[in-house]
């Protein structure tokens, strides 16, 4: 724990307290938005410009970050913003309104998420970088264990009150904004005041990235295409005829299970290496999508989503870890920035994909052919030069 600095600590705070608030809302927010007469159609719309907006807007804002010399401002405007639009999507039932207050939502999460990658990069050292994202994982995901847990329990006593639900999530979204407050920027070096960045700053960063990071967000991006929504997992599991209590239940301990084991993956990287860990996260992500196509049985589904939460925790934050450590310092966030911003847009088709397999060929095709496709992505990673070894311009 004492590469934990006390930066650290408070980002992960404000990662738990944030994604307590959003995972609150997680599970009612499809049946919110109908009974506010929100069809199946505009709901997809809905999140499909919403995570278009935050996608964009991730490589953007990382840039001005990263030109600014500033982290911090980004970082409590960003939080600020998401906890804002909790309320807003409660006061305001009108559709326009309910859109604007969503968007504000993502557009605050593309604000963000390029300059508190970036801190939690300059708080550690390379050897350290895999411990540092997992624990700031873990704590974020414990927030996706937190959330869910209070809403079912809230709704046990007053079911169906799902606005209500929304004002009580304002309130952990405002904790994590009074702990961004106790952020202090380290002094960065500030690149020239004339320089302009484009909106989709993304695709200029990536014209002058180190071939290095080419090539693996690249792969990143094509595993991308294939990570199709968890709800296809969950649906799959509705389907087999298990009740929605279960359902919610392996959810959440996938989320537990994540947030237990992303901390000891990230100091285990460290000393086996990003890439070897990485890599073991696809080879389960695989094993779980395969399992998926023939499981019947609950107890088969809550093994397959123990071994769903520990691939979790070996690859989300430790991608982070490997650009983090084949990319100049001083564009940390621009490079975190736009490969989540290509990874937002990206997940787009990835649903759509596999849900257009699933509705021709059924589930289990559709299971099988991203585990195919995965394992497919386990040789090329393996290809990849370890970060250690990769060049670092």
């Amino acid at each position: 724990m004492k590469h934990l600095t006390r930066t650290v600590w408070i980002l992960s705070l404000i990662s738990l307290f944030t994604d307590m608030a959003s995972e609150m809302l997680y599970p009612v927010m499809p049946i919110y938005l109908q009974s506010i007469g929100f069809s199946v159609l505009l709901i997809g719309v809905l999140e499909g410009i919403a995570e278009s907006t935050a996608g964009l807007s991730k490589g953007y804002f990382g840039k001005l970050s990263d030109l600014s010399g500033k982290r911090a401002p980004f970082v409590r405007i960003g939080y600020a913003l998401s906890a804002v639009s909790k309320p807003m999507m409660a006061v305001f039932t009108y559709p326009l309104w309910v859109f604007l207050a969503r968007t504000i939502d993502r557009f605050g999460k593309g604000i963000r998420t390029g300059a508190r990658d970036a801190i939690l990069s300059d708080e550690a050292t390379p050897p350290t970088k895999g411990r540092v994202f997992g624990f700031h994982r873990s704590m974020d995901t414990l927030g996706a264990v937190l959330g869910p847990l209070l809403a079912l329990l809230f709704l046990h006593f007053y079911p169906q009150d799902y606005r209500t639900l929304f004002f009580i999530a304002f309130i952990p979204g405002l904790l994590a904004v009074g702990a961004s407050l106790l952020l202090r920027d380290k002094a960065h070096p500030t690149q020239p005041a004339h320089a302009k960045v484009s909106f989709f700053a993304a695709f200029s960063y990536w014209k002058e990235s180190p071939h290095s990071y080419k090539k693996l967000v690249i792969g990143l991006l094509v595993f991308t295409l294939f990570n199709s929504s968890d709800v296809f997992l969950l649906l799959k599991i509705k389907e087999t005829g298990i009740d929605d209590k279960t359902v919610i239940g392996i959810y959440i301990f996938y989320n537990l299970v994540y947030a237990l084991f992303a901390f000891p993956v990230g100091i285990l990287a460290d000393k086996l290496g990003l890439k070897r860990i990485f890599i073991i996260g696809l080879v389960l992500f695989a094993t779980v999508y395969l399992g998926m196509a023939f499981s019947t049985q609950w107890y088969a589904f809550a093994m397959l989503f123990f071994l769903y939460g520990i691939y979790a925790a070996a690859t989300e934050g430790i991608a982070k870890a490997w650009i983090s450590n084949i990319t100049n310092k001083k564009d940390t966030a621009t490079a975190i920035g736009t490969f989540t911003g290509l990874q937002s847009i990206g997940s787009l088709p990835a649903s759509s994909l596999t849900g257009l397999i699933w509705f021709k060929f059924g589930a289990a095709t559709a299971f099988i052919a991203t585990a195919a496709a995965v394992a497919s992505l386990v040789v090329y990673f393996s290809g990849l030069p370890a970060p250690e070894k990769a060049a670092h311009l």
